[in-house]
């Protein structure tokens, strides 16, 4: 089993809802991002989700867009982020890691060579949010053969011929985007967002993994045991660029412990 296999059948044996941390790489520059990926699974982050640093991240709103930014100013590039993972490998060999980019620096990269590479530096997942299924079989195939997991997306507008078509042969777990808009643009709706998913989980036997909205531990927590896993990302970037890496650490841990309160108080 891979370490993401492996992390998603212990969250099924323990009853709970995981925790996706979500940061660009590079962010704000290359050593502070290393020590604060190197420090997310103690702080309790069941997986980091990495963003490949790119000029134009259209589903992103403005803070990752920010972050992306950011990073690209420093230098961070799709080989300096397969760096980035082999360091933390050093460190770290089994919290599972999830690159989550735009189809056009993995192009840029060189597709086999990318998947290849991701998987030997440490990496477990990729998610390409602007590969639409329709041209996603090749992709998918080329990941397979590397070993790595390419990650599905669906959203509330999905209907149910659509999330057949998109979860045919998905892989890993599928990420459910709970807003229409782009990321952190507003706060999502637990009670719309699980009505969602439980729709999703009609044309799938995966975990199902909710993102996109998610500002706080209460929205964590009221969708908890509805989703498998729960995405956080915007509000833990606009930590990062305001108050610094140990008031990231602090809300990764709160985030993990309202997480293990419900699994403990749904008991």
């Amino acid at each position: 089993m891979s370490r993401l296999d492996d992390t998603l059948a212990r969250l099924r044996e323990q009853g709970r809802s995981g925790l996706v941390c979500y940061f660009t790489a590079g962010d704000p520059d290359y050593s502070t991002s290393l020590a604060l990926l190197r420090s997310l699974g103690a702080a309790g982050a069941d997986i980091i989700e990495l963003g490949l640093p790119f000029s134009d991240p259209v589903a992103d709103g403005p803070s990752i867009q920010a972050a992306h930014l950011r990073a690209r100013a420093g230098g961070q590039t799709v080989a300096r982020t397969l760096e980035l993972v082999t360091a933390l490998r050093e460190t770290d060999v089994s919290t599972p890691v999830v690159l989550m980019g735009y189809l056009n620096p993995v192009m840029q990269y060189g597709v086999e060579r990318f998947m290849s590479d991701a998987v030997r530096v440490g990496a477990d997942a990729l998610l390409v949010v602007d590969l639409p299924v329709e041209h996603a079989a090749p992709y998918r195939k080329t990941a397979r053969a590397a070993g790595l997991h390419l990650i599905a997306m669906t959203a509330p507008t999905s209907d149910d011929a659509r999330l057949a078509e998109v979860l045919y042969e998905a892989s890993g777990f599928v990420y459910h985007t709970a807003l229409t808009g782009t990321t952190g643009a507003m706060r999502c709706v637990p009670a719309e967002v699980s009505k969602a998913i439980t729709r999703v989980r009609r044309h799938t036997t995966l975990p199902v993994a909710a993102g996109f909205g998610i500002r706080d531990t209460a929205q964590a927590r009221a969708l908890a045991g509805t989703a498998d896993l729960i995405v956080v990302g915007s509000q833990l970037i606009e930590l990062l660029a305001s108050k610094g890496v140990e008031e990231v650490r602090q809300a990764v841990r709160r985030y993990a412990e309202s997480l293990a309160n419900r699994s403990s108080s749904a008991d």
